[in-house]
């Protein structure tokens, strides 16, 4: 991830880890680009048409281009800090939906390729690397690890943009209500993206192929990643849902027990694969931090909500919640912290959104509760578990996202 926000290593200290200059509400794994342009001439000679051939390596090369374009412009950013938020960002802005839109034109240029001819599919050692440690780099002979290389540095990228709008608060002529918009269609096509890889690109993946893939093209982080951008959908609703008056309890409890689903697959996969390496490890500790924020809003609203109730034990089980809420709300803190500190280093994120409401108004709620309820808990019958939290359906899917048969089918995330 440090990649598109990383600063500069001090001359002459290897030791020194790269930080990032933006805070971080979003995560987004390293930047992948094509390690080279290839020789399609030589490669492609008589299977493919001189007018695609052309096409494909005009399309790389551009992809290339504009992704040092963006490295180096952050890089600048990042080791003058001086020149302020509001035009790197619009700076950043402008370069990555430029690398959004060149993705897209080689999206479609590698598609109308393997359509040409099934003997293409395999006739180009693809090779791409992850921009946080261009030594090592993967080389697959198939032409859907190309376009699945695509379409993740899209998803990269989308969720990139969605950090920038949600961390840049206060830096940008939009308005936060704009800003928030904007990043949830981001997280939306973001998701639908990742889906579509899943379910039509993996696929054709020989089990030989599907075994090479890097870490971070594997199924299981790709499915991190789409659960994540839909969890923190959900965390931007139901910060909506608290700033409005007439939301009720049950509807925030209801969202907040969503975003604990999402979450709760995110973490699933991420374990399920033991993701590691330099931003295997940084992914684990930002779904984790996010999921103890989900957990402790919704055992605080289950917890209200029970404390309204008249039944034996209700008041028990409210202050019980409430309880665990506060102990959630401690781990999500400590995670943050674990989450920043871990390479590479980042800004402690601002307290945004939900949190903002809830890092103050659960604790207080807490001792409120224990001290006013404390006589009626001790009568009540003791409890030995915490009170299951409702298991809603989820309401939140992807924009679907297809496979384009021609440049008009082809939109920009942003």
């Amino acid at each position: 991830m440090g990649c598109l926000l990383s600063s500069a290593r001090n001359d002459g200290d290897a030791q020194d880890e790269a930080q990032l200059v933006l805070p971080i509400v979003v995560f987004f794994p390293g930047l992948r680009s094509p390690s080279q342009t290839i020789d399609f001439s030589g490669r492609l000679g008589g299977l493919a048409s001189p007018h695609s051939i052309q096409q494909l390596l005009a399309c790389q090369s551009h992809v290339i281009t504009l992704t040092l374009a963006v490295e180096e412009e952050a890089t600048s950013r990042a080791t003058k800090q001086s020149s302020g938020w509001k035009s790197a960002t619009q700076h950043d802005g402008n370069n990555v939906a430029d690398l959004q839109q060149a993705l897209a034109d080689y999206l479609l240029v590698l598609l109308s390729l393997a359509k040409e001819d099934s003997k293409l599919v395999h006739s180009v050692a693809f090779a791409w690397k992850n921009q946080e440690d261009s030594q090592l780099e993967t080389s697959i002979s198939d032409v859907h690890y190309e376009v699945l290389s695509v379409l993740h540095a899209m998803a990269v990228l989308g969720l990139f943009q969605a950090n920038l709008l949600l961390a840049s608060t206060g830096y940008q002529a939009t308005t936060s209500e704009e800003r928030t918009k904007r990043a949830i269609d981001i997280f939306l096509k973001v998701s639908g993206i990742l889906e579509c890889a899943m379910k039509f690109i993996i696929p054709e993946f020989s089990q030989e192929s599907r075994a090479k893939l890097p870490v971070d093209l594997k199924e299981d982080v790709l499915h991190a990643l789409s659960m994540q951008a839909l969890g923190q959908v959900v965390e931007i609703q139901l910060g909506l849902a608290i700033d409005n008056m007439k939301a009720t309890l049950a509807v925030k409890r209801r969202l907040a027990c969503e975003q604990v689903k999402y979450l709760q697959k995110a973490h699933e996969n991420l374990s399920a694969l033991n993701a590691g390496g330099l931003w295997g490890g940084k992914h684990c500790l930002f779904v984790n931090w996010k999921l103890a924020e989900a957990k402790a809003a919704a055992f605080y609203f289950h917890g209200l909500i029970l404390d309204e109730g008249s039944e034996d034990g209700t008041h028990a089980k409210a202050v019980l919640c409430l309880k665990t809420a506060n102990g959630y709300l401690k781990e999500s803190q400590k995670l943050s912290q674990s989450f920043c500190s871990a390479s590479p280093t980042t800004r402690p994120a601002p307290v945004w959104g939900a949190m903002k409401y809830l890092s103050e108004r659960i604790p207080r709620e807490f001792s409120s509760k224990a001290r006013s309820y404390r006589d009626v808990v001790h009568r009540e019958k003791p409890l030995s578990q915490v009170p299951e939290l409702p298991d809603f359906p989820l309401s939140l899917h992807p924009e679907e996202f297809k496979l384009p048969q021609k440049i008009d089918d082809l939109k920009p995330l942003d």
